[in-house]
C-alpha cells in the first residue's frame, strides 16, 4: 500500500523551484524538503512545456525549459476533452493539467494561479488544488505532527492594536481602502473588537475585525437586512500564515457569537479579483453573494435564530447555509461514534466538560469546523448529512460532540487517505500507514458543537438510548437521539 502522494506543479510553483538567483519562501522550501522526507513526487505536465516553447524571449524560454525537465514530466495524460478549437492557449493549458487532476493522475495539484483555482471550482476539483502554503500546511501535519503551531485566536479591542498599525501586515488594507488608519483609530475609539492571530514571532498575523448593526444598507441597491447582522469589517489572513485553517477559525468565533447575540446574518464586503480563495471558502460555509457595494462583492450567510423548516434542503446543504443549526429529521440517520480518550483529546482539543470562553482553546486543528476521524468500525451503512454523535469512552463515558458527515470513505491506500483527510487530518503518515493494513473508514464531518452537559453512559441506558456497552459505531433511532439530545439541554 503506497504512502507516497503525487503533487504536480504549476509551473509558477517548478520556476522558483530551479530558478538558483531566486531564494525559495519558506513554505515552498519547506513543502520541497517534506516532499523529499516522505518520498512524494514532484511533477510537471506536458502542457507546461507547450506553454513555455511559445514564450517569444529565446533566452528565457530556454532557461525555463531547461529548469522545468529537471523534474519529471507526467507520463501520457489523456487528452483533455474540455478543449475546442475556441480555447485560448493559456485556458488550454489550464484545462489539460485540470483534467489530469480529474483524471486522478495525481493527488493534488499545486498553484498560486487563482485563475486555476477558480476554474477547478466549477470542475468539483477545488478540494485537490493547493497554494504553497496549503500543501505545506498539509506535508507539515503528516510528517512533523509535534512541530505544527495552530491558531489561538484573541478577541482583543483595536485600540491595544494601535501601536501596530505601522507594521507591514497593514499595508495590503492601507493599499486597498483609502484612509484605512483614520477608520481604524475612529473605530479603536469607539471601542470595536477584532479577532486576532498572531504568528511565532508575536507579529500580527490575521486579523478580523468586526461589528453588529441592525437596519442597515449592505449594498448599492440598498437592501437592508432583517434583525441584527455581524458584519466581519475586516477580513485579512496573511500571506505567511494561509493554509493553517485560520480563515475557518474566525468563521467558526463569527457564528458563535452570532448565536450568543441573536444575529440572524453574518455578511462582508470583499474584492472578487484580489479574494478569490476567500470568497470559495465563505461559499462553503453558506455565504451567497447578494449585490455589490462599491468595487466590491456583498457576501451574505443567513443565521436564523430559530431552525428553518428541514424540508427546504439536503442534510448537508441544510447545515452549510444554516449552520450551526441541523436537519435531525426522521429522514436523517443518527450514529453513535465510541472514541478513546486519546483520540478524542487528539481530534477535539478544545473540548472541556464545562466548556471554557472561545479564546481560551488549545493551539490545535480541532478547533476547526471542518474534521476527520479514521477507524475500523463494521459498519457501511453512514452516509452524506448523517448526524454523528462522538462518545468518549473510559474516563468520561459521555457523549460529548455533535457533527454532521461531510464524506464516508472505506479505503486501504495510505496515500489515499492522507489525500482524503487532507489538511483535515491530525494524523501523520505513519500512523494512517498502519491503519491502512486493514480497510480504514474515513469519515468527514463538520463539528457542531461541543454539548455543554454531556449525556454519560448511565442516562443512556436510562433513557434507551442503548441496551448495553458501545463498543462499535452504531446507529439509533430518531427517538433515541431526541431523548439523548433533550438530557443535554436539560
Amino acid at each position: 500500500m503506497s504512502q507516497r502522494l503525487r503533487f504536480l506543479l504549476d509551473t509558477n510553483i517548478l520556476i522558483p523551484l530551479q530558478d538558483s538567483y531566486q531564494v525559495l519562501a519558506n513554505n515552498l522550501a519547506n513543502f520541497v524538503m517534506l516532499a523529499s522526507i516522505g518520498g512524494h513526487q514532484l511533477l510537471h505536465h506536458p502542457a507546461s512545456i507547450t506553454d513555455f516553447e511559445r514564450d517569444k524571449d529565446v533566452q528565457r524560454k530556454a532557461r525555463n525549459l531547461q529548469r522545468i525537465r529537471q523534474y519529471p514530466a507526467l507520463e501520457t495524460p489523456a487528452a483533455c476533452p474540455w478543449n475546442t478549437e475556441t480555447t485560448g492557449a493559456n485556458d488550454a493549458c489550464d484545462n489539460e493539467i485540470l483534467y489530469a487532476l480529474a483524471c486522478d493522475a495525481v493527488h493534488a495539484l499545486v498553484t498560486e494561479d487563482q485563475g486555476i483555482h477558480a476554474k477547478a471550482k466549477v470542475r468539483g476539483l477545488s478540494g485537490r488544488i493547493y497554494t504553497i502554503q496549503m500543501a505545506e500546511d498539509w506535508l507539515r501535519r503528516l510528517h512533523e505532527p509535534h512541530k505544527v503551531v495552530l491558531p489561538n485566536i484573541q478577541d482583543l479591542p483595536l485600540h491595544s492594536l494601535t501601536p501596530e498599525l505601522s507594521s507591514i501586515f497593514f499595508d495590503s488594507l492601507r493599499e486597498g481602502y483609502a484612509g484605512f488608519d483614520d477608520w481604524f483609530r475612529q473605530k479603536a475609539r469607539e471601542n470595536r473588537m477584532a479577532w486576532v492571530y498572531r504568528d511565532e514571532t508575536g507579529a500580527v498575523a490575521a486579523i478580523c475585525i468586526y461589528a453588529t448593526q441592525a437596519d442597515e444598507a449592505i449594498n448599492d441597491a440598498g437592501e437592508r437586512l432583517s434583525g441584527k447582522a455581524l458584519k466581519l469589517c475586516t477580513f485579512k489572513v496573511g500571506d505567511t500564515v494561509r493554509g493553517r485553517k485560520i480563515g475557518e477559525l474566525f468563521l467558526k468565533a463569527s457564528f458563535q457569537y452570532a448565536t450568543k447575540n441573536a444575529c440572524e446574518h453574518v455578511f462582508l464586503h470583499t474584492n472578487a479579483e484580489r479574494h478569490d480563495y476567500l470568497i470559495r471558502l465563505l461559499q462553503d460555509f453558506g455565504f451567497a453573494e447578494r449585490g455589490n457595494y462599491g468595487c466590491d462583492v456583498v457576501l451574505v450567510k443567513a443565521h436564523p435564530i430559530a431552525a428553518p423548516d428541514a424540508s427546504t434542503l439536503p442534510p448537508l446543504e441544510y447545515v452549510k447555509r444554516f449552520f450551526p443549526h441541523f436537519r435531525q429529521d426522521a429522514q436523517v440517520q443518527k450514529f453513535l461514534i465510541p472514541i478513546q480518550p486519546h483520540f478524542h483529546e487528539i481530534l477535539f482539543p478544545d473540548y472541556q466538560p464545562i466548556q471554557s470562553c472561545l479564546f481560551n482553546l488549545p493551539n490545535n486543528v480541532g478547533n476547526a469546523i471542518k474534521l476527520a476521524y479514521l477507524c475500523h468500525a463494521q459498519t457501511k451503512s453512514i452516509h452524506v448529512g448523517d448526524v454523528v454523535l462522538f462518545y468518549r469512552t473510559d474516563d468520561e463515558m459521555a457523549i460529548t460532540s455533535i457533527g454532521v458527515v461531510d464524506r464516508f470513505e472505506m479505503l486501504d491506500d495510505a496515500a489515499q487517505i492522507a489525500s482524503l483527510v487532507s489538511r483535515r487530518t491530525v494524523y501523520s503518515i505513519t500512523e494512517i500507514a498502519k491503519m491502512a493494513k486493514r480497510p480504514t473508514k474515513v469519515i468527514l464531518f463538520r463539528l457542531v458543537e461541543h454539548l455543554s452537559k454531556p449525556v454519560a453512559y448511565n442516562q443512556l441506558l436510562r433513557d434507551g438510548v442503548v441496551t448495553g456497552p458501545i463498543q462499535s459505531i452504531c446507529k439509533i433511532t430518531n427517538e433515541s437521539f431526541s431523548r439523548a439530545i433533550a438530557a443535554a439541554r436539560n
